[in-house]
């Protein structure tokens, strides 16, 4: 990488890293582009030369998000089940939920910040369509698996429900404890089913 996409990387970060604590403390839609601008001390257009809308501002690792699932498959063991390293994916997450941490605290106030604001909700509804267009192209790519569109919408579909039901249980202020008690089993079990489906002779 040279020194000029360096440099772009750098105040790309900047900006993105100036937004976020302005958009948890505040709210999405009370903090202005312009306000951005000023905290990082660079030019309203500077901001949107970066970030086309405020949304790609907030959601700015969107391009990751939107990877996620077919990374996971795409880097799973040799001949394991694309819907067992998925499921074992959300295992992890929900075995490793922590409040205690500054990360945990900052994902509670981020899925606090997407809950009051309909843009942000509207935006995370298009993230999650794209990663099961990008699941779906990845699992087209292997022989062997039937239907990947039908199958990307049903692990896309069910890790929606598992993060949902996770996100609820944290901004409710239900124990970590109790969460992975009563929310890893069920989702242990509702994967293995599609997976046995996904098998079966």
């Amino acid at each position: 990488m040279g020194l000029r996409e360096t440099k772009k990387q750098q105040t790309r970060r900047a900006i993105a890293d100036a937004a976020l604590p302005l958009f948890l403390e505040h709210g999405f839609d009370q903090v202005t582009v312009t306000e951005v601008a000023r905290r990082v001390g660079v030019s309203g257009q500077t901001v949107f030369n970066y970030f086309p809308t405020k949304e790609d501002l907030f959601f700015d690792l969107q391009a990751e998000a939107e990877d996620e699932l077919a990374r996971v498959v795409r880097e799973r063991q040799p001949a394991s089940c694309p819907v067992e390293a998925v499921r074992d994916h959300l295992l992890e997450a929900i075995d490793t939920l922590s409040r205690s941490t500054p990360e945990g605290t900052m994902q509670l106030q981020f899925w606090q910040t997407i809950a009051a604001s309909p843009a942000l909700r509207a935006r995370e509804r298009e993230i999650g369509e794209r990663a099961e267009a990008v699941l779906a192209a990845e699992l087209q790519e292997e022989p062997d698996i039937p239907a990947p569109v039908l199958l990307a919408g049903a692990i896309a579909g069910l890790r929606r429900a598992v993060q949902r039901e996770l996100r609820r249980r944290v901004t409710a202020g239900e124990s970590e404890t109790s969460i992975r008690r009563s929310l890893a089993e069920p989702t242990r079990t509702a994967f293995d089913l599609l997976c046995h489906g996904l098998h079966h002779d």
